[in-house]
């Protein structure tokens, strides 16, 4: 089991949602709005955000990641970052 996060623009959740629905088996997600600031250029000026999390099946996290890619990439940085965690069941 992961758990997998995606940071993405703000105006991203249409192509990001409609990129993962060509996954088959997809469970529901979380959605939150977040500030990010930058530490390459730290301003500290918070830059509104999104994540996406799920809680997935390890067969499916390759299909999420590469939707989540094609599906937020901006070509900024910072924009599109994807994190897997494994998640240890008891």
């Amino acid at each position: 089991m992961k758990e997998v996060k995606a940071v993405f623009q703000p105006f991203m959740p249409k192509p990001v949602l409609e990129a993962l629905q060509k996954v088959d088996h997809l469970p529901a997600a979380t959605e939150t709005e977040v500030d990010g600031y930058s530490v390459v250029h730290p301003d500290y000026t918070p830059k509104p955000k999104i994540i996406l999390e799920f809680m997935v099946p390890d067969d499916i996290v390759d299909a999420i990641v590469q939707a989540l890619q094609s599906g937020a990439h901006t070509g900024n940085l910072g924009d599109g970052c994807i994190f897997v965690i494994e998640v240890k069941l008891p």
